[in-house]
């Protein structure tokens, strides 16, 4: 499920945003940053608007500097989606995230090449049910969705890694009752770790489209930076 709130509030893209550096990876031109001598990586999966994203690769540089190497891929292949310029249907279709999840199988592979012994995810909006999809399989140690988007119950029941699942109190997709429905889920899996939280007075997207110059929503979206890096703190080790 997708809807008009995860086009909302689209960033201003630049390429030369974060102290990382753009790199082939797996087939994928890839925001890297962080030492590349560590054996701890974190994937990030950006929403429709995709790498470019300046916030995203805030974000991405202040993972890195807590000890991991950080990518950033271009799922979307120098086509991120531009509000106005097509239906988002049509853009949807061309950009559909089981692509993005093999592609992702992609950039593990190539991170496992180079000596990574532990990988960590988390999806944004439409990046969220790719890395749903890799926590079914053991290809990572551990997820975090934020917002997600064409995520679903049976995605949910297939999680085999510590999941967390960080949920916005004003989302029309993706309301608390749903997310407290995967909650539910995730409870009757003994085995699969879980946390799950619904941040009060944010929208869908809150976590990486913020505006800087609003103190309030910085304020949430460094909160939910803090759980996602606390869960990876936790299991990519």
């Amino acid at each position: 499920m997708s809807g008009p709130q995860c086009c909302q509030n689209p960033p201003t893209l630049s390429p030369s945003t974060g102290v990382g550096s753009v790199v082939e990876l797996g087939g994928l031109k890839s925001y890297v940053t962080g030492s590349a001598n560590s054996n701890l990586a974190i994937l990030l999966v950006s929403d429709v608007f995709g790498y470019e994203s300046p916030n995203l690769r805030k974000i991405a540089d202040k993972v890195a500097a807590s000890g991991y190497y950080v990518v950033v891929p271009d799922f979307l292949y120098g086509d991120p989606y531009v509000p106005d310029s097509k239906p988002f249907g049509d853009w949807i279709q061309a950009h559909g995230t089981d692509k993005g999840f093999e592609d992702a199988k992609s950039i593990i592979a190539a991170l496992k090449s180079k000596g990574i012994s532990s990988i960590g995810a988390a999806g944004y909006c439409w990046g969220g049910k790719v890395v749903v999809q890799l926590a079914w399989s053991g290809y990572i140690q551990a997820a975090v969705l934020l917002h997600p988007s064409f995520v679903n119950v049976d995605d949910i029941k297939e999680v085999n890694a510590p999941i967390a699942i960080l949920g916005a109190e004003i989302d029309k997709m993706y309301p608390p009752e749903l997310i407290k429905q995967f909650e539910e889920i995730l409870s009757s899996k003994p085995k699969v770790e879980s946390f799950v939280k619904i941040f009060p007075g944010v929208c869908h997207g809150w976590s990486v489209r913020y505006s800087v110059e609003d103190g309030k929503a910085v304020q949430s979206a460094e909160e939910a930076y803090q759980d996602m890096l606390n869960w990876f703190t936790k299991f990519v080790k």
